[in-house]
């Protein structure tokens, strides 16, 4: 019985686990309102080269930087 009620704590564990991460990635996906400006501008100027558009902001990496323009700006079809 004892050995039950510690799988249900692990697992408890790694949803708490997951919800974690999840936050994290959410957090990532948040750009400030300069940040975003400069993304439109970059975008627009040099089109997907995300390297690039990472390179002019500091702390931000191209995934970062082409998933936020994915989720925010991809057009669905």
């Amino acid at each position: 019985m004892a050995e039950s009620e510690y799988s249900s704590n692990e697992n408890a564990s790694i949803d708490s686990d997951s919800i974690e991460d999840q936050s994290k990635q959410d957090l990532e996906l948040q750009f400030s309102e300069d940040e975003e400006t400069l993304v439109i501008r970059m975008f627009n100027l040099v089109g997907e080269r995300w390297g690039l558009i990472a390179g002019r902001i500091p702390g931000r990496t191209a995934e970062e930087i082409e998933k936020y323009w994915n989720t925010r700006y991809s057009t669905s079809q």
